[in-house]
């Protein structure tokens, strides 16, 4: 009885071992048997959240085990237990879902009006006060060299209503690589960090959209997943007409969740028609814009609605007197970890610059 009991004792044991320690996984389209990138995986046991990077890897620590959710837009969700992640690195594949859009909804109320309700809905329902913990990396590249790069872990403590949203940070550790040209002007040194989340929690890169002639500007097609029949695609793109040279519009893609009236991720970039449309800008000082990037993703668990993460990239051609100096900033942020509690700090400690490249090592 002793030597079971023993016996017994090391079987758990060594099952708990296995599921302690590094866990690395590797998403794969189970078509073509590429990465997949900006896949988010949450861990139910720590309710961390991940995102896979461009070759379609996440690694984490975990305690114990945990059931392990893998979600991404354009395919179908999978859960599996941590028990199962046994290799080094352990590749996930996932079914894609963009061939199941193939049905346009025809709905009594004009996209238009829906996309303003699903705003409006949206900013009520996010969870507001929070604190997100989130991890932040910025690039820096000119004339086509990376000269910069800073990343840093921050909290941001959330607060106000849903017609004013606000946020203290708090910096926990920051890092910065590469010198900075000094022609190059503050400006572009990435993004104001005390701005950056009530933009993404009012949607205000939605508003070029929002606006009251929108609906002559752009045309707007909502879509539906055969897969997944709780989430809809509005697709947003620029009309052929009314454009001016000036005039650079983005094509938008909104996912929501029909049946809660949230939206789930948003991202666009810039219509290749309105670029080929405008007009370069020849004037000292002048930008002309060759690329722009957005998107955010957003999660919902249980009663709670937060940002999981967002990406923007922008890249233009300055012209200076003598020459033209090309330049392209990307920002990221994940929130690796959410609480609707409040945290503790003093004034003194809130972070107040624009970007992480202000704060002292």
């Amino acid at each position: 009885m002793k030597k079971s009991f023993v016996l017994l004792f090391l079987i758990i044991n060594l099952t708990v071992l296995s599921q302690n320690g590094q866990k690395s996984i590797t998403l794969k389209d189970a078509e073509t048997n590429l990465p997949i990138e900006d896949a988010t995986v949450f861990v139910l046991k720590t309710k961390q959240t991940f995102l896979s990077n461009a070759e379609g890897n996440v690694t984490f620590q975990l305690t114990g085990s945990s059931n392990i959710q893998v979600t991404h837009s354009s395919y179908v969700s999978v859960t599996v237990r941590s028990s199962a992640l046994t290799k080094t690195d352990n590749v996930i594949y996932l079914k894609s879902n963009v061939n199941d859009l193939d049905e346009i909804i025809v709905t009594k109320q004009p996209p238009y009006k829906i996309l303003k309700s699903l705003v409006a809905n949206s900013i009520k329902r996010l969870t507001v006060p929070a604190r997100l913990k989130v991890y932040s990396r910025e690039f820096f590249k000119m004339n086509g060299n990376y000269s910069y790069y800073n990343d840093g872990l921050m909290n941001f403590q959330l607060f106000g209503n849903d017609k004013n949203f606000k946020s203290n940070i708090l910096v926990e550790q920051n890092r910065s690589f590469g010198l900075v040209n000094e022609e190059i002007s503050a400006d572009v040194l990435g993004y104001n960090l005390n701005d950056i989340m009530q933009n993404y929690y009012n949607f205000k890169y939605l508003n070029p959209i929002l606006e009251a002639n929108a609906k002559k500007k752009y045309d707007f097609v909502i879509k539906g997943y055969t897969t997944n029949t709780n989430y809809n695609v509005m697709l947003v793109t620029p009309t052929d007409t009314n454009l001016d040279d000036n005039d650079l519009r983005d094509d938008f893609k909104i996912i929501y969740d029909s049946k809660k009236k949230i939206i789930i991720e948003v991202s666009s970039s810039i219509s290749p028609m309105s670029l080929s449309n405008v007009k370069e800008k020849t004037a000292v000082g002048s930008k002309n814009i060759y690329k722009s990037i957005f998107k955010t993703i957003y999660r919902t668990d249980n009663e709670n609605y937060y940002l999981v993460s967002s990406k923007e990239e922008i890249g233009f051609e300055r012209v200076d007197k003598d020459k033209k100096t090309e330049i392209e900033v990307r920002n990221y942020f994940v929130t690796t970890n959410f609480s609707n509690h409040n945290y503790t700090y003093k004034e003194s400690e809130v972070f107040k610059d624009k970007t992480l490249y202000n704060k002292k090592m």
